[in-house]
């Protein structure tokens, strides 16, 4: 065979994709930058002005205009010039003569960024630091649903913003939510570690297991005895619950396998324990209810009968005739009767509140003698007047119908 039939197919889409040997744990060493000093460029100023613009939303025109002096000044010390356009919304930086850093017109144009995704200027200015990047995750198109998408990012945050502080503490990244955009700013491992949990947040992954993941992995980093070895065996994993219908299907059946499998050897256990049970005294165990059997569907080949549609209706009611005024005034004579009902027990439920509540009269002398009388004489074994009272009527009853 030759050497192209002997080569496995490649995916279209991903025969121009290579292995990055450079993404690995110790990413941080590699991204390790020493300090560029004005003594370091040897070729003296650029023959080339490079400059770079960027748009900022209408929300955030009055705090860059209040915070432009200092971010002028901030960009100023390595030789970069500003200007902020009202205008057409938009601020631009470009080198100068003074510029000596070739990648710091880089980390202005990303200073510009974070100050239009909502960052603060105090926190902005640190990314001109060398050691200090910054990333802005694109969350808007991942979740269609508008609702589920306000939850999700919800999620990132956490009640009160505990989730994100712990994000925070962890990976030692500043991170700020705004809108569809989330702005992190950090080291460039911690960076990595950022991404990852943003983006399983709005693929319905919970925050909290990466979480756990890097409270784990940050204790192991203690122990120098495992600094050579696979953790793997201390991360937790966790499995995914949601199961398609045909996984649930087959577990169903694998379940109902293994309970037909168990049947014979549970009939025999029933049967020895039965005359055990006849010995003994002991009280039997309350029936439990049993579970009332659904009635099987009859099969029929023919399919139900079609529903009337609403021209089907119309018809039958008339309102099809009708013409377009007409309509309308049914439907605002209609309104008229609800309305017109509801404010009627309106009305009820307020009058209710101005009834008044039904007073008990006070017993008078007489009332309250008869009262004391008939204790006095239960306490002494007596008959109650209300038995005497019933015998009296009795005795007149006869009386009455003989007149």
């Amino acid at each position: 065979m030759s050497d192209t039939e002997q080569q496995e197919t490649v995916n279209k889409n991903k025969r121009f994709r290579k292995d990055k040997p450079w993404d690995t744990d110790d990413i941080d060493q590699c991204w390790k930058v020493d300090k560029f000093d004005p003594t370091d460029n040897k070729g003296g100023t650029f023959l080339q002005e490079s400059s770079f613009a960027t748009l900022f939303p209408k929300y955030r025109e009055k705090y860059l205009r209040e915070v432009w002096g200092a971010v002028t000044k901030s960009l100023e010390s390595h030789g970069i010039a500003c200007m902020l356009d009202l205008i057409h919304g938009s601020m631009s930086v470009r080198t100068t003569r003074k510029t000596y850093d070739p990648y710091i017109i880089f980390k202005a144009r990303d200073m510009l960024k974070l100050l239009a995704r909502g960052v603060a200027l105090a926190q902005a200015v640190k990314i001109l630091d060398d050691a200090v990047a910054c990333d802005i995750i694109k969350i808007g198109n991942i979740v269609r649903n508008k609702e589920r998408f306000v939850k999700r990012r919800q999620r990132i945050i956490g009640p009160e913003g505990s989730t994100l502080k712990a994000i925070e503490l962890l990976t030692g990244c500043y991170v700020l939510v705004q809108g569809n955009t989330v702005s992190v700013m950090g080291p460039y491992k911690a960076l990595k570690e950022v991404r990852r949990i943003v983006l399983d947040c709005m693929s319905n992954i919970h925050p909290i297991y990466r979480i756990k993941e890097l409270m784990i992995r940050r204790e192991l980093a203690k122990d120098p005895k495992l600094a050579e070895e696979s953790w793997d065996r201390f991360l937790p994993r966790f499995r995914k619950r949601n199961l398609t219908s045909a996984e649930k299907s087959a577990k169903r059946r694998a379940r109902g396998g293994e309970e037909q499998a168990l049947l014979p050897a549970h009939a025999e256990e029933e049967e020895e324990e039965e005359p055990q049970a006849e010995s003994s005294t002991a009280p039997a165990a309350p029936e439990q209810p049993k579970k009332k059997k659904q009635k099987k569907k009859v099969y029929t080949p023919f399919p139900p009968a079609q529903q009337p549609s609403k021209v089907d209706l119309a018809l039958e009611t008339g309102e099809y005739f009708l013409k377009k005024r007409e309509k309308e005034q049914r439907d605002v004579q209609r309104r008229e009767k609800a309305q017109g009902e509801a404010a009627v027990r309106k009305m009820e439920s307020r009058r209710e509140a101005y009834v008044p509540p039904k007073e008990e009269r006070e017993a008078g002398v007489e009332e309250r003698r008869r009262k004391r009388k008939a204790r006095e004489m239960v306490e002494e074994g007596g008959v109650e007047p209300e038995r005497k009272k019933k015998k009296k009527k009795q005795k007149v009853a006869p009386e009455e119908n003989s007149e």
